[in-house]
């Protein structure tokens, strides 16, 4: 393998690791936001602004999310 072909699979793997971070990353805020969704909603007086932002956040990052895994498949 020459030097060249050893640098561009270095490159590739820190670009596979970036995107495995980011996917990770969105998921793990998924979570925090369903912990939060939840505590907000058991409780007797709901907060409805912030159940949809959280609502709204957790599709942005399911869509990124998305987008990151679709990279990988090239």
């Amino acid at each position: 393998m020459s030097e060249s072909e050893k640098d561009e699979l270095i490159d590739a793997q820190k670009q596979v690791i970036g995107i495995l971070f980011e996917v990770i990353k969105r998921l793990q805020a998924n979570s925090d936001l369903d912990e939060e969704y939840f505590e907000i909603v058991t409780k007797k007086e709901s907060n409805e602004s912030r159940l949809n932002e959280i609502l709204v956040q957790r599709k942005e990052n399911s869509e990124i999310v998305g987008r990151l895994l679709e990279q990988l498949q090239v």
